[in-house]
């Protein structure tokens, strides 16, 4: 059953989770704001797990230039804005941790706070819940383009830099960039990794590497692809000549 957690206990339950992610990694926080025991649990996460994909969903103005920066030197991590962002959820392949907690030091050193930690395997129909109104808020988010070296707060950049390519037509084929076979968001080209953010979480749920998608990963048009096979014949060929 879910067990109560305290302000001291959700701060050690967070790192325990972080630690033992293997597949995913989900930080909902409306503040962008690292302290600093979890960033080495970030930072030694991407070392030993190059695959994991680590995805951070918090509000557009309350991003810490600095914890920014940290990111966007880590691979596999994305950031996702949702301006009304209030909920506080972390969660992995296999533990959900709902909570009043913010990841930032202040609110463990000073604040009281409560949590609950459901375990997927003693509490699957909760987490599947929990698993499926992330879904919900991160196809209400809009990814956050983290640009390397950058020095300009994002606040001011914002209009700038938060973009969502839902609705995006295909386009030439360009150098690294690609699109998700599932809903064709422009991404980065990789056809070992061909479903953007949003889309695989949902996939992952079966896991189905033969369940047939709409794009193909390379030029985007419409194809039936999968992860198997992401791209199409024509792009194949360009590929492999």
């Amino acid at each position: 059953m879910p067990a109560f957690l305290d302000t001291q206990n959700i701060s050690s339950e967070i790192a325990n989770l972080i630690k033992n992610s293997k597949e995913r990694l989900y930080l909902i926080t409306p503040y962008l704001q690292l302290n600093r025991q979890i960033k080495p649990y970030i930072k030694d996460l991407v070392y030993k797990i190059p695959t994991i994909h680590i995805i951070v969903v918090c509000r557009s103005d309350k991003i810490n230039v600095e914890d920014m920066g940290f990111l966007q030197d880590l691979k596999n991590v994305q950031i996702w804005a949702l301006d009304n962002l209030h909920a506080k959820c972390y969660i992995n392949e296999e533990t959900a941790i709902i909570t009043s907690m913010n990841l930032y030091q202040y609110s463990e050193g000073n604040n009281y706070e409560m949590g609950i930690k459901i375990d997927r395997k003693t509490d699957e129909p909760i987490y599947k819940q929990i698993s499926d109104y992330i879904d919900i808020i991160m196809r209400e988010s809009k990814e956050y383009e983290i640009k390397k070296k950058e020095t300009e707060s994002p606040t001011v950049q914002k209009s700038a830099s938060v973009k969502n390519y839902s609705k995006q037509s295909p386009t030439p084929p360009k150098e690294n960039v690609g699109y998700c076979i599932r809903c064709r968001t422009q991404m980065q080209l990789n056809p070992d990794k061909p479903l953007c953010s949003k889309c695989y979480p949902i996939w992952a749920k079966y896991s189905d590497v033969a369940y047939p998608e709409k794009y193909c990963h390379v030029c985007g048009k419409e194809s039936k692809q999968s992860v198997e096979k992401p791209v199409c014949y024509t792009c194949y060929k360009k590929l492999h000549k």
